[in-house]
């Protein structure tokens, strides 16, 4: 990190994408104590003080990236290793997952199965360099659903783990709920259909009674929050709106119909193409089984057709990674999947400024005055080489709070108390 002791950072020269605008403007990003406080004009239009000042050189200046759909513990595809190895191990290894992705541009994370508030305060208090972390803690899953990591023939007892808990009844799901929120959750996550990993259950049916998802959609919009579900078929995703669910994840079977459902219901999708793209390509390296490969196949083949079903009905749309083990490095190939259906333009307002709407953050997601300084400058321009999203050998200067936490080439480690004038690529 380069260190900035007067809290004040300059970017000058730089041609800016707001997170709204396709209009890119040009001219210099102030920011004091962390807060964006002027953008375009000139360095001395702003007024800034001494600190340090980041020449971008033309670059492109997007806000910080944000995964709607991010997995700290998610260290294998085997879910057994997920839930239930030690949790002093995972959040360890989870720390380094979140650097890594802070490494790539994703300023902020939604971890929407698993975490906790031990990690979320190591990171704010600079214990660990990671984006910003928002946590459901483990997801509720109905016996013998998504979260349920046993096969058929397994006699064991399994009540939950790091990333999942089973949860059954609508006394016991508001316990869950309002636990989570005393632990410091920001949402609650639901598995509303079957998923590709899981053992035992069907991905097009769908799971918990309707009373089961109210209990946790009205006790989390008591608290001022959301529920989110995982949902893949139009049943399930149907059932989910109908009941409450804000937020649904990966929704790869939608339909036409149930996309103009859910954009009556201003219900998000969260798609994961990277994924189930991921998985296709490396299932054999992976360890996946046999039945995860069979269901892989039949929600890759129409994930990207249900993001198209929903941007043509109006739903908003996100930008989520889920990604699993050694799959963890392929976070940026799913900006490029989703630029492939949306395009550029709406690709990276789903991955700034739709993402930080998802979380209730107006101030994250966007370059304007008052926001929090989260931004990354590319190495180019994304409208015309599209590709500096996601090549990793393309330098990239990550900033969060003000501050250069993976600088791609710049000299680190300078002190700002006089005056630094850094190239924003070396």
């Amino acid at each position: 990190m380069i260190s900035n002791s007067q809290g004040t950072l300059t970017i000058r020269n730089a041609r800016i994408f707001d997170g709204e605008s396709p209009a890119l403007v040009e001219g210099s990003i102030t920011v004091r104590a962390g807060r964006i406080t002027a953008v375009g004009g000139t360095e001395e239009d702003s007024g800034a003080a001494p600190g340090v000042v980041l020449d971008a050189g033309g670059r492109v200046v997007i806000p910080g990236l944000i995964d709607a759909h991010f997995h700290a513990y998610a260290l294998s595809l085997t879910s057994a290793v997920n839930e239930t190895g030690p949790l002093s191990y995972s959040a360890l290894a989870g720390a380094r997952r979140l650097e890594a992705a802070l490494g790539r541009g994703f300023t902020s994370v939604r971890d929407v199965a698993g975490g906790d508030v031990g990690l979320a305060t190591a990171i704010e208090e600079g214990l660990y360099p990671g984006p910003r972390y928002f946590f459901t803690g483990p997801a509720l899953s109905q016996t013998g659903g998504h979260g349920d990591i046993r096969a058929a023939n397994d006699g064991s007892c399994f009540h939950g783990g790091h990333m999942c808990e089973v949860v059954d009844g609508v006394e016991d799901l508001l316990l869950a709920v309002r636990h989570r929120f005393r632990t410091g959750a920001t949402a609650i996550k639901l598995m509303t259909s079957g998923g590709v990993i899981s053992p035992v259950d069907p991905i097009r049916v769908p799971q918990y009674s309707a009373a089961e998802i109210r209990v946790v959609t009205e006790e989390a919009s008591r608290r001022g929050s959301y529920a989110t579900a995982h949902a893949y078929s139009p049943e399930a995703i149907r059932h989910s709106v109908l009941n409450g669910v804000r937020c649904i994840e990966h929704g790869n079977l939608l339909d036409a119909e149930t996309a103009r459902l859910m954009a009556e219901h201003d219900v998000y999708l969260v798609p994961t193409l990277v994924t189930y793209d991921a998985m296709g390509r490396r299932g054999a390296e992976i360890g996946l089984t046999e039945v995860g490969a069979a269901k892989n196949h039949e929600v890759l083949a129409a994930g990207k057709n249900a993001v198209t079903l929903a941007r043509d009905a109006g739903v908003r749309i996100g930008f989520g990674s889920d990604l699993m083990g050694e799959l963890e490095d392929e976070q940026l190939a799913g900006l490029r999947l989703q630029c492939e259906v949306l395009g550029v333009y709406d690709a990276l307002r789903s991955a700034t400024s739709t993402n930080a709407a998802l979380l209730r953050r107006e101030d994250l997601g966007r370059i304007t005055e008052g926001a929090c300084a989260d931004m990354v400058i590319l190495d180019g321009d994304p409208f015309e080489e599209p590709s500096v999203l996601w090549d990793g050998s393309r330098n990239r200067t990550v900033i969060k709070a003000g501050h250069v936490v993976s600088s791609a080439g710049l000299p680190a480690g300078r002190d700002a108390t006089d005056e630094a004038i850094i190239g924003a690529s070396a």
